[in-house]
C-alpha cells in the first residue's frame, strides 16, 4: 500500500491526513514499530488511531494515560470480588484442598484483562492506541517500553503470555511532560499542527456533509484567525466541528448573516472564561469582517 493509498483510505474513514502522515503510517506498517503523535490537544491525533483501525478493519483498544497509572491498571487485575465468593462457595463444601482451590481461583475465569494484555492476545492485529502517555510516570513509562519490545507479559500465576499478535500501536503525547529518550528511539515519530485552513475546510466537508464550500471556508479562516489572538486554549479540529455543526443547525448559511447570534455559539470554540474575555463582540465582529 502506497501513502497516497494511505491516505485515500483514511479520507474514507473521514480522516483528511497531509502527506507527512500518511508516510509515517505507511513506514509504521513496514517497520512494524510503534508511532508516536505529538501535538496540542484538539489536533487529531486520537483520531489517528480510530481511523487506523476503521481501515484495517479491526479493534480499536485504548488505554487512557493518566498520573497514577499503574501497571495493574493497564495490564491485568483477579476479580477478588468473584473470587471471595468462590471461596465462601468451595468452604460450605469443603470437599477441595488448599493447592486446588488457588489453582482454580487463580485461573482466566477470575482474569480482568485491561487493554495491554487484551491487545496482545487478540487473534487479529488490533491498533492499540496508548492515549496521552505523557501523562503517565516515567516508572509506567519505562514498564510500558519493556512491554513493546517484547509483546509478552509474565503473570505469576499463569506463566509467560506470548502475543499472538503484534498490534498497531499509537502513542500520543500533547507535551505536558519530556519523554525519555528510551521511548522516543522505540517509536517512529510524527507532529501534528493545526491544519491550513484548505485542509481544515477539506475536513469540516469531510465530516459533515451537508456544509457548502463557502460556509467551510468562511468557518475555516475564522477559527484559523482565533488561533492567531494568543488564546489560553486555542480551539481545536473538534471545535471547529462542533461549532460548524452549530451553525448548520441554526440554519446560518453566511458568516455575515447574524454576527449577534454567531457571538452566542463561541461556546462551541472559547473553553474559559478569559479567552471570552479577549474575544468579545467587538473583537469578534472584526474577525467575522475579515473573513465574511
Amino acid at each position: 500500500m502506497t501513502r497516497e493509498e494511505i491516505a485515500e483510505r483514511l479520507a474514507d474513514t473521514g480522516y483528511v491526513a497531509d502527506q507527512d502522515l500518511a508516510t509515517a503510517l505507511l513506514l509504521m506498517a513496514m517497520l512494524g514499530r510503534p508511532l508516536l503523535l505529538e501535538g496540542a490537544a484538539g489536533v487529531g491525533k486520537t483520531a489517528v488511531a480510530t481511523a487506523l483501525a476503521a481501515v484495517h478493519d479491526t479493534r480499536l483498544i485504548r488505554l487512557q494515560c493518566y498520573e497514577g497509572l499503574d501497571q495493574a491498571s493497564a495490564l491485568y487485575e483477579w476479580n477478588y470480588q468473584r473470587q471471595l465468593l468462590a471461596i465462601k462457595t468451595r468452604e460450605a463444601g469443603a470437599s477441595e484442598g488448599a493447592e486446588e482451590i488457588e489453582e482454580a481461583l487463580f485461573s482466566e475465569r477470575y482474569l480482568l484483562e485491561r487493554p495491554l494484555l487484551a491487545a496482545i492476545r487478540e487473534a487479529r492485529p488490533p491498533v492499540l492506541l496508548i492515549d496521552e502517555i505523557d501523562r503517565a510516570d516515567e516508572a509506567f513509562e519505562a514498564f510500558l517500553l519493556e512491554l513493546l519490545s517484547d509483546f509478552q507479559v509474565s503473570i505469576p500465576e499463569l506463566g509467560t503470555i506470548r502475543a499472538r499478535s503484534i498490534p498497531r500501536v499509537v502513542l500520543t503525547s500533547n507535551g505536558t511532560r519530556e519523554l525519555s529518550d528510551a521511548l522516543r528511539r522505540r517509536c517512529l515519530y510524527h507532529f501534528i499542527d493545526y491544519p491550513s485552513v484548505d485542509r481544515e475546510v477539506a475536513i469540516l466537508r469531510a465530516r459533515l456533509p451537508a456544509l457548502g464550500i463557502d460556509l467551510a471556508g468562511q468557518a475555516a479562516r475564522l477559527v484559523a484567525a482565533l488561533r492567531k489572538e494568543q488564546l489560553r486554549k486555542v480551539p481545536g479540529v473538534a471545535e471547529s466541528l462542533d461549532w460548524v455543526a452549530a451553525l448548520l443547525g441554526l440554519g446560518v448559511r453566511d458568516l455575515g448573516d447574524a454576527p449577534e447570534m454567531l457571538y452566542e455559539t463561541l461556546a462551541c470554540l472559547l473553553k474559559t472564561q478569559e479567552d471570552h474575555a479577549r474575544i468579545d463582540r467587538v473583537a469578534f465582529s472584526r474577525l467575522i469582517a475579515k473573513v465574511a
